[in-house]
């Protein structure tokens, strides 16, 4: 399978602490912004920092999901329908932001595939703001 882009998403209930360590203290240039998210270049790939919304403040931080491995592609809809034709459990979404398919590897490892269209847009609209 061919992907258009990677990412990691690291997901944190300290996320202006986590946005400045990345930027400041290690240096990585921002891609693009907004409330609760931020990109950065990462190599070719990207790190997308963002607010773990989902901490409820109850589970122990060990249980947290923590990061995500992200691959960008042409059509989310078709590879979601694709891996529940195998039996895996797809949290699939549609948001303004793009669409996305949230899946489990064997592991318990959080996985997902987001549209590219919209997540070259998200940089594009950054850039013209700068």
């Amino acid at each position: 399978m061919e992907f258009d882009r990677t990412g990691i998403i690291l997901y944190t209930i300290e996320y202006k602490k986590c946005v400045a360590f990345y930027e400041n203290i290690i240096g990585m240039n921002k891609m693009f912004d907004s409330e609760n998210l931020t990109c950065f270049e990462f190599g070719k790939s990207y790190l997308m920092v963002e607010l773990d919304d989902e901490y409820d403040g109850k589970k122990a931080k060990t249980e947290r999901t923590k990061s995500c491995l992200r691959m960008n592609v042409p059509n989310v809809k078709i590879l979601a329908e694709k891996l529940i034709a195998k039996n895996i459990k797809v949290d699939y979404q549609e948001h303004s932001w793009g669409t996305i398919a949230k899946f489990f590897d064997p592991d318990g490892n959080l996985c997902a595939f987001k549209d590219s269209g919209k997540f070259e847009k998200q940089i594009m609209d950054f850039k013209k703001v700068e």
